[in-house]
């Protein structure tokens, strides 16, 4: 608020003030009061006016400074009602009333849609794992059957697992930290879980599997990471040609951090995809051709990695195969992190 702004929204005020002084004038004119006389209460009239307006403009633009300073400098905006300083005119209570009460209200508001997605993540961690039993049982049936029929029904029964899967860990990734265990355990132990869970596929299409060193521990939730880890090499395998594909998994111990690798001899990804794949639902040229994605599992990926502080990055040539690099921080800076 600036000086001729704040004259601007009193212009009806002062104007009044003037013409009410100029018929006063006019009567003492006419009743030949002396010109010294007029001018006299000119100033007695105006001249307290004026002190009250530079006053009141004084105190309000203090306000309005502080009250913008304290918004600026708050990352968090919606605790300005509980941080902004305790007004000291009328106006200014009224405003800080109404934005006291208008936070009570989005408080209201967030706590009831936390609410509604608290139910909905029950139910669908419920419905998950109501879902899972009927699915394990027909696999179990499917696994004593020998035939070509039942190999395609149980490749499509372990896609439908997958695709369940992800929707339990979609529905957790909004608030990791609830669902979050942190412990010390070893890299190759959970690159080993996630290898067995996709043991079947590796045989089924004939891909080369190639485990090198992989070493360090790391410091983090395991359930998170072989879930991260799962959706990585399903990527893999998925996207490798039968009897030609090879997935090569191995780490790298720096001084700051862990870095597994996980690489294939698929398809690859074109160049013009790859600033997107991280993007939720974007399956990009691949997914069109072979109509096999969904665009959650490395999106997911990706999500969950930034809330554990976990970096994850991706190179591609198309016909070549792609790379994937999950970097997880030694355990002494991890701790710098979230302690």
């Amino acid at each position: 608020m600036n000086i001729i702004e704040f004259i601007k929204e009193r212009m009806i005020f002062l104007i009044i003030n003037l013409i009410m002084f100029l018929l006063i004038a006019i009567f003492m004119k006419i009743a030949v009061v002396p010109i010294s006389v007029i001018f006299i209460l000119f100033l007695i009239w105006f001249g307290p006016l004026v002190i009250y307006m530079i006053l009141e403009f004084i105190k309000y633009k203090i306000y309005l400074n502080n009250l913008i300073k304290t918004v600026d400098d708050l990352d968090k905006k919606y605790l300005l009602p509980e941080v902004i300083d305790e007004a000291k005119f009328q106006e200014a209570k009224i405003i800080n009333e109404v934005l006291r009460k208008c936070n009570k209200s989005m408080h209201e508001k967030v706590k009831y849609y936390k609410d509604e997605q608290g139910e909905y993540r029950e139910y669908i961690e419920t419905w998950v794992h109501e879902i899972k039993t009927p699915i394990a049982s027909a696999k179990l049936i499917l696994e004593n059957e020998d035939s070509n029929l039942s190999k395609r029904i149980n490749y499509e029964m372990k896609r439908v697992e997958v695709f369940i899967e992800q929707v339990l860990y979609y529905a957790r990734s909004s608030d990791v930290r609830k669902d979050y265990i942190i412990k010390e355990f070893s890299l190759r132990t959970v690159v080993m879980k996630a290898i067995k869970s996709n043991s079947r596929d590796f045989i089924n299409k004939n891909i080369k599997l190639n485990i090198k060193e992989i070493q360090g521990s790391i410091f983090t939730d395991e359930k998170w990471i072989e879930f991260i880890i799962n959706q990585i090499i399903i990527n893999a395998v998925k996207f490798s040609d039968a009897n030609k594909g090879e997935v090569s998994i191995y780490s790298k111990v720096n001084e700051n951090n862990i870095i597994l690798t996980i690489e294939d001899n698929g398809v690859g990804i074109s160049e013009k995809d790859l600033d997107r794949v991280f993007e939720k639902g974007f399956t990009g040229e691949n997914g069109r051709i072979f109509g096999k994605s969904t665009g959650i599992g490395l999106y997911l990926c990706k999500k969950l990695c930034d809330k554990l502080g976990i970096g994850i990055s991706l190179s591609s040539k198309q016909g070549k195969g792609t790379r994937i690099n999950i970097i997880f921080p030694q355990i002494y800076w991890f701790l710098v992190i979230y302690v």
